[in-house]
């Protein structure tokens, strides 16, 4: 069963090490003492509540349905404009998202740099990399 130092679930779910502590020791993520004797935070339970915390974090507005799932919302960053196209970045947490739409896009959203934004991502091949993953 994976396990997640104190640390490493801070970065992962983008808090302080301190919240994580205080969110182990009031029961919202199962720990346990590994080998060395520090806390380690049970990896399930650790995915549990990442999906927690992220769940309606895009909603889609207007009660508009859609079948993207992968949202990022954000601030856009830079907007670089030819005559007919425009790529607009955004920065979405710690994700640097990069689009190229076309102008009339980018006016019709009044898109500028300071302006919040939602990327969603729909994509036929998603490639997934397991750091030290199995061989």
């Amino acid at each position: 069963m994976p396990s997640y130092s104190i640390g490493q679930a801070a970065e992962l779910l983008a808090v302080s090490p301190e919240t994580v502590r205080r969110w182990a020791d009031g029961g919202h993520l199962a720990m346990d003492r590994g080998g060395s004797g520090h806390r380690m935070i049970d990896g399930v339970s650790l995915a549990g509540l990442a999906a927690e915390r992220a769940a309606g974090l895009h909603p889609v507005p207007g009660g508009v349905t859609t079948s993207v799932r992968n949202s990022f919302a954000g601030i856009v960053t830079a907007v670089t404009v030819d005559d007919i196209m425009a790529q607009v970045e955004i920065q979405s947490g710690p994700h640097r998202l990069v689009s190229l739409i076309s102008r009339e896009s980018v006016e019709e959203l009044g898109l500028e740099v300071g302006v919040l934004a939602t990327a969603r991502v729909k994509s036929t091949d998603v490639h997934i990399d397991r750091p030290g993953g199995r061989g």
